[in-house]
């Protein structure tokens, strides 16, 4: 399967809250990003909403 490459911008406090998942899951944080997105189109797919109807809402922590 060819994978397309993309630039990705990230805060730096995301970027340490997905690593640190990362590591706790045993990937790669790149391949924590691509299960993350793969299980939010699964999701969608299966309901044909997003994840959560509230996405848009601020988050608990600060991660800008």
């Amino acid at each position: 399967m060819n994978k397309k490459q993309i630039p990705l911008r990230l805060s730096e406090k995301l970027y340490n809250e997905i690593a640190a998942w990362a590591e706790d899951d045993f990937r790669s944080v790149n391949g924590q990003i691509e299960y993350l997105l793969t299980e939010c189109v699964r999701q969608r797919e299966k309901n044909g909403k997003y994840v959560s109807e509230h996405l848009d809402q601020p988050l608990d922590i600060d991660i800008e």
